[in-house]
């Protein structure tokens, strides 16, 4: 995916012309510039060579990914390493059109752990006095910063990724077939390997849309969103709409149609009650 004949900061500007519409630059002599540069040309792999990764870099990899930030030093997330052929078969039945994760070398779910330090309390003799939403939110985002440390090692590896969000369209097979208690719960899975092909670079909102100074603006929202929609377009289009039987056929299908389509139906909504019998009130 690099390209070695050009420097960090070409692949930088490259990289960020293809996924903000415009180049930005890089102060001369940045420390780190090559992982800078490495990280503005992720992509997300769905194609892998058949090379197994090693036990060893796999070995690194977790302890990489656990090297992350947590909330409190609490540590609330975990890697189950689904390994076991037949058990990734039984999940990936559940998910229709993603028979391609069987191709990955690897399939990781990453999960959120709130058992562990209710445990620890109660083997030291304390409360556990945070039953509401929070403590959830902990687990949550502990597990999704472990999980893009992990992305982010790997591609530093040479390897290639692409998250499953949509194991939790099958959270209660995903639950059983990895023996999930009360506590712990899947945020995503990740498929793991050596890229078969460079994939291609994602485009994104423009910067001016996501990133705040002082308070958040929504000044000119739509207006920036429609010109995402046309350079997303020009860039990379759609191959197929979505939900067509019940929306029809735009002229024109953008980023913004598609999300619209998207979360037009319900999705997932039984994950609050999955949630609440893993113990968790979400006062």
């Amino acid at each position: 995916m690099n390209n070695p004949e050009k420097t960090p900061a070409e692949r930088i500007a490259a990289a960020f012309k293809t996924r903000y519409g415009k180049a930005i630059g890089m102060p001369d002599h940045q420390p780190g510039a090559a992982e800078l540069a490495r990280m503005a040309e992720h992509r997300s792999l769905r194609r892998y060579r058949p090379d197994p990764v090693s036990p060893e870099l796999l070995q690194l990899l977790f302890a990489c990914a656990l090297s992350a930030p947590t909330k409190s030093d609490l540590q609330q997330a975990d890697i189950i390493h689904v390994a076991d052929p037949e058990k990734r078969r039984r999940i990936v039945a559940h998910l229709p059109d993603m028979a391609w994760i069987l191709d990955a070398p690897l399939f990781l779910v990453f999960c959120g752990n709130n058992r562990r330090i209710r445990h620890i309390g109660q083997w030291r003799g304390k409360p556990f006095a945070n039953e509401h939403l929070d403590h959830f939110m902990n687990a949550a985002v502990d597990a999704g910063i472990v999980m893009t440390n992990f992305i982010n090692a790997a591609e530093t590896a040479g390897l290639g990724t692409c998250p499953i969000s949509a194991i939790r369209n099958a959270i209660d097979t995903v639950s059983k077939e990895l023996g999930l208690p009360e506590g712990v719960f899947p945020i995503a899975g990740l498929c793991v390997g050596y890229p078969a092909a460079a994939g291609h670079i994602s485009p994104r909102l423009p910067l001016e849309v996501t990133v705040h100074t002082d308070r958040y603006d929504e000044t000119r929202l739509r207006e920036h969103v429609d010109a995402y929609d046309q350079r997303r377009h020009a860039n990379h289009p759609y191959g197929k709409q979505r939900r067509t039987k019940l929306f029809g056929n735009a002229d024109f299908y953008g980023w913004s149609e598609d999300k619209a389509r998207q979360y037009a139906e319900p999705e997932r909504a039984d994950f609050g009650d999955y949630i609440r019998r893993q113990g968790f009130s979400l006062k």
